[in-house]
Parts: structure tokens; C-alpha cells; sequence
């Protein structure tokens, strides 16, 4: 070893930490890592959680989960996860492999796939195990979203909407497999020591955050972001291969001398890319006005899922975390997202607005500051002219038809 070179760096995490979220849960930004649209942030701890771990438990059919109330949610479900406090000895153990299995002609089942229901998104499988479906669990919270209807039957609204209010109610999205680059770039980038997480970019649009309790954990479900659901404007996004560009400052020539001037500057541009990404790129996941909702609790850790504000115009992200611990010692332990396009940024405002308003088109017209038609043909743009009366929606048709009358 040369005499005159400094010692090897110790990646104090003081160089990385930035604002805001990630700060707060005692996460550490590193540096991106870049293929073509995609770019990943691996996240890790300064301190694992060492007490409550995830498993995952892979399913093999499409699911029917009942989610109480006579209500069913229906959609293909990869895995669960399961959140279990282990005691001294335990070791963290994960399934790998998932697929959809074909019916041999022979057997003595009939062609197609089985249906496998489940009970509720989240349920407690034994005293210290939580198993809940992961994203599922907030996809279902944003459908369930004043599901009910109209609580009062203004006369505008249908039978239908009164009596089944939102009922079926449905929403596409895309596997991770289906965004171009994805999977590439989860299988060539390195998993570094103590990576408890990632947030995934596409063309520089916050996709995803992934966050989970323990390096182990992390290392097990790294692959699952392949089986993970993610909207139609990241799927766009992917298929343009608009490739990303360093964010980082670079190095100034001018200030290195020496094996020591090129070590301070490389950690400046570190200190700097983890506050830009922390408090520019990052911030968008947890925006002001969302709500969150608790779904089970185990000991000292709570599971929420969350719903944005319904901006229009504005990122907007659904999701779900686990937190550990209480009061000013509250830690983020998991943490999944997915991002909202924008025509379901306008559906959830629509609907928040409408019940805000008490479901009076009148009212929510006003609120919106269009007249009540525009709202009308506005909510069948959004999927949800069948809630109206035929012949109410007929009216503002043709009056759109006709133009705004002239003198």
C-alpha cells in the first residue's frame, strides 16, 4: 500500500443524508444508478430495524380478496408480504418464483385458471405475523374512495347510483415487467451493503418508493419490483427511452491536487446530489393535504395506507407504510407507492369534490368554478356518466352540442 495515499474513506452517512422524508426515517441516499429512462436511488440505513423483518409468500392463481361489507376486490395478486416481530435465533427467510400455472388437460380440474379468496387486504396470521398484499392494499383504499355514492338521492343521480353507488368499480395498471428498462436495470446494478431500499425513476418521474425494514429483506424482495404495479404514465414514460443524464455536480479540476482534494470533492458532490435529491426529486411522495388511514397494528408497528390531496396537475402518489416505535422515536420501517396518472388525479378529485359537496351538482360546479354542465359531460369523460340519469346526461349533450347561445 502507498504511504501517500489517505486512508480508505469510511462513508460517514453524514455525507449523504439530505431533507425531508428520507432524513427523517434515518435513510441515506447513494449515489443513482443509470440505464437508459430508468434511474434507481438505492436507500440505506443508518441503523437496521432489526426486530420486525418481511417474508414473502408467493401465490400462484388470481385472487378474489374479500374485503368485508359484501364488498370484493378482484385483481392478480403476485405475493403478500408478511410482517413478523422475530425473537433471537430467527432468520428472515423469502419465496422466490411466481407464475401463473397452466392445467394440465388431463387432471381433473377444468381448463383455465383457479380463484383462490382471500380474507381482508391486511389480516393477522398468528400473534406476532401480519400478512397484507402489498400495493393492493393502497390500489384497493383509492378505489374504495367514496364508493358508497350519492348519500342523499338528488334527483340527478340514477337509480343505479343510488342503490349500488360506485359498484364495479375498476382501474388499470401496469406490472414492472412491462416498463421498458426495468427489469434490466434491477438485474444489472449491484445491491449495496446495507441497501434497505429504492426509488425508481422513469425519465425522471418519481415511479416508486420501496423501503423495507432490514438489508436481508431488501436483498430477498429486490426482484419483487418486477411483479409491482406501476401507472399508465410511467409505462409511457419507458416507452419513449428518453435516457437520463447525471444530476450530480461534477468534480472541479481545479481543486484537486491531490489523492485528498479529489476525496473531499468527491464527497462535496455526494453531500450535494443527496440534498438535491432529497429535497427536489423525493419530496413529491409524502405532498400536503393527503390522508392516511391505519389498517392493523402489531405491538409497537402500524400499518397505514395513504391517499394524496387529488391535486390536478401535480404528482400524486397512493401507497402504504409500516411505522415502529412511538412518539419522537417513530421509525419508517416499509414503505411501497405507486404513482397516480393524471387521468385518476382527476377521477379522485372529482369524487372528493363531489362528496365535499354533498354529491349536489350544483355545488360542486360552483367549487370547481365551471357551469353544471361541463361538470356533467366531465364526469362521463371520467368513467362516470352511468351514475347519472340518462336523460339528464342526454340534456347537457345536446346542449354542448348546440353551443353556448348567441343574441
Amino acid at each position: 500500500m502507498r504511504a501517500d495515499l489517505p486512508p480508505d474513506p469510511t462513508w460517514d452517512v453524514a455525507l449523504w443524508r439530505g431533507p425531508g422524508w428520507i432524513r427523517e426515517a434515518g435513510l441515506v441516499t447513494l449515489p443513482a444508478q443509470v440505464w437508459n429512462s430508468i434511474r434507481l436511488v438505492p436507500l440505506a440505513r443508518e441503523e437496521p430495524i432489526e426486530g420486525l423483518r418481511l417474508d414473502r409468500r408467493a401465490y400462484d392463481e388470481p385472487s378474489i380478496v374479500d374485503v368485508g361489507d359484501r364488498t370484493h376486490y378482484i385483481s392478480y395478486i403476485p405475493h403478500a408480504f408478511v410482517a413478523r416481530w422475530e425473537s433471537d435465533g430467527d432468520t428472515a427467510t423469502a419465496s422466490y418464483g411466481t407464475r401463473l400455472l397452466a392445467r394440465d388437460d388431463k387432471g381433473t380440474a377444468p381448463p383455465g385458471l383457479p380463484i383462490r379468496v382471500r380474507r381482508r387486504m391486511a389480516r393477522r396470521v398468528a400473534a406476532d405475523r401480519l400478512r397484507f398484499l402489498p400495493l393492493h392494499l393502497a390500489v384497493e383504499g383509492y378505489l374504495a374512495l367514496h364508493f358508497g355514492g350519492p348519500e342523499i338521492a338528488w334527483e340527478e343521480w340514477s337509480r343505479r347510483a343510488i342503490a349500488s353507488g360506485l359498484s364495479p368499480r375498476e382501474e388499470g395498471a401496469y406490472t414492472g415487467a412491462q416498463v421498458p428498462g426495468l427489469a434490466d436495470a434491477l438485474r444489472i446494478f449491484e445491491i449495496h451493503p446495507g441497501q434497505c431500499g429504492v426509488l425508481v425513476y422513469v425519465a425522471d418521474a418519481l415511479a416508486s418508493a420501496f423501503v423495507v425494514p432490514h438489508p436481508d429483506d431488501y436483498r430477498a424482495l429486490h426482484a419483487t419490483l418486477v411483479e409491482d404495479l406501476f401507472g399508465e404514465l410511467v409505462h409511457q414514460y419507458g416507452r419513449l427511452w428518453l435516457p437520463v443524464r447525471d444530476l450530480a455536480e461534477p468534480i472541479d479540476e481545479t481543486a484537486v491536487r491531490t489523492p485528498a482534494d479529489l476525496r473531499a470533492e468527491a464527497e462535496r458532490r455526494m453531500r450535494g446530489w443527496a440534498d438535491f435529491h432529497d429535497r427536489v426529486m423525493a419530496e413529491e411522495v409524502f405532498e400536503g393535504g393527503g390522508r392516511a388511514e391505519e389498517v392493523q397494528r402489531m405491538r409497537d408497528a402500524r400499518l397505514y395506507r395513504f391517499l394524496p390531496a387529488f391535486t390536478p396537475g401535480r404528482p400524486n402518489h397512493i401507497g402504504e407504510q409500516i411505522t415502529v416505535g412511538e412518539g419522537e422515536g417513530t421509525r419508517l420501517a416499509y414503505l411501497k407507492t405507486f404513482r397516480l396518472s393524471e387521468s385518476q388525479i382527476r377521477r379522485g378529485h372529482l369524487l372528493s369534490t363531489l362528496a365535499a359537496n354533498e354529491w349536489r351538482l350544483d355545488h360542486t360546479a360552483a367549487a370547481l368554478g365551471v357551469d353544471q354542465g361541463a361538470l356533467v359531460l366531465r364526469l362521463q369523460r371520467a368513467g362516470f356518466g352511468y351514475l347519472l340519469r340518462q336523460d339528464v346526461l342526454d340534456h347537457y349533450r345536446a346542449a354542448a352540442r348546440r353551443g353556448p347561445r348567441s343574441r
